[in-house]
């Protein structure tokens, strides 16, 4: 909260703050995981620039990673962090309504729909999963470099493909495969290079195809990487175990 206070004296001084000034504050927060700051100064500055598409689908992305490292060992805790990504939903949409061109809008719809349909289990609610799927490839069309929608419909394919398709295909999600999983994950890798969770991921993935060279090579690259995402530090730690797993094969 020290961190909002301060940035709102400077800005007041200097006469009040262009939304570009209040994007890059917010940015710098959120990339710091000061979550809680950067949603106080998100909230304001929607109040400031109503139906804003990027102040919108900024408040999606923090309600996430607050939603994400919320308790949930209780029903109440699970109802309010299920509450949580469906307002983390609710921002994104009226970033939509706001600006339909805009690619990342689309993908935290797609994110905070997939961690809903996470929360209640894919296979019960494959209509939210296949809007999971348009809603990266509308992204994608809007913009090709944007690596986390490419990095959502990796993740997607991942989670499907852990049912035989014979069981996916009456719920109409048989179009998920390992393949398609593994080719969205190097695509993410190759538009962002450093991110951890992309390469531990795509390490994953050819672990269970048996590609054991390739998945090394992506672990031992993890240990290089600057800790960006609050659970980087977690994952390079998995990736290290994940590396002695593998190490004979």
């Amino acid at each position: 909260m020290k961190a909002i206070a301060l940035t709102l004296v400077c800005w007041t001084a200097l006469g009040g703050p262009s939304l570009q000034e209040i994007l890059k504050s917010c940015d710098d927060l959120f990339h710091r995981f000061e979550n809680k700051a950067a949603y106080e100064l998100l909230l304001n500055a929607n109040r400031d620039f109503p139906h804003s598409a990027e102040v919108l689908w900024r408040l999606s992305r923090v309600e996430m990673h607050i939603a994400d490292h919320m308790p949930s060992s209780t029903d109440q805790q699970k109802d309010a962090q299920l509450e949580a990504y469906q307002t983390a939903y609710n921002y994104a949409d009226s970033a939509i309504a706001a600006d339909s061109k805009n690619s990342m809008a689309y993908t935290f719809r797609a994110s905070a729909n997939g961690k809903i349909a996470l929360f209640k289990g894919i296979f019960s609610v494959a209509p939210i999963v296949k809007r999971v799927r348009d809603d990266c490839e509308h992204a994608i069309a809007l913009d090709s470099s944007n690596a986390i929608a490419c990095y959502i419909m990796g993740r997607t394919h991942t989670k499907l493909s852990e049912k035989p398709k014979l069981f996916r295909w009456p719920l109409g999600l048989a179009w998920g495969n390992t393949d398609d999983a593994i080719r969205f994950y190097q695509r993410a890798v190759v538009l962002d290079s450093t991110f951890v969770m992309f390469r531990f991921d795509l390490a994953k993935a050819l672990i269970n195809e048996n590609e054991y060279q390739r998945a090394r090579e992506q672990l031992l690259l993890i240990a290089t990487l600057p800790s960006r995402d609050e659970n980087d530090d977690s994952l390079k730690a998995e990736a290290v175990k994940l590396l002695e797993e593998i190490r004979t094969k």
